[in-house]
């Protein structure tokens, strides 16, 4: 499963998080329907998979606090970073599309999907850069 206790752990809470998100985003669309209108009741069932999301980025600050490996919480932290301004460049940029141009909106619902991937593209980054005396 994980190679080290930190790990196995953040794979344990992460595995029940997206189950929870799957069906909270299963159960929230199946009751409400498309165009409903923004009533109490309407906007906390949309909210509940949110919960799952703040669940998962809770278990990512865990897993680096109980990370005792510095090498290894360096490189999440890294890959991490280059989500992060992968997402603000993206999101800010397309940002700027939408005020002076007439490009298709994009719902914010993407921004933590597209941090998501950008930690794809952090791990590659550590890949580039390990051991060619790149950055850290």
């Amino acid at each position: 499963m994980g190679s080290n206790p930190a790990q196995r752990r953040y794979i344990g809470r992460m595995i029940p998080l997206s189950i929870a998100y799957m069906l909270a985003v299963f159960g929230a669309s199946s009751v409400i329907p498309d165009g409903a209108a923004a009533t109490p009741l309407t906007v906390i069932i949309a909210l509940v998979p949110a919960m799952a999301v703040l669940g998962f980025i809770w278990a990512m600050g865990r897993y680096l606090t109980e990370l005792t490996d510095e090498y290894v919480r360096l490189l999440e932290i890294r890959k991490a970073l280059v989500a992060t301004g992968l997402t603000l460049a993206l999101a800010s940029g397309w940002g700027i599309l939408e005020l002076f141009t007439d490009v298709p909106r994009v719902p914010l619902f993407y921004v933590f999907p597209v941090w998501c991937l950008g930690l794809a593209v952090g791990s590659l980054v550590n890949k580039v850069t390990i051991g060619d005396g790149g950055p850290c």
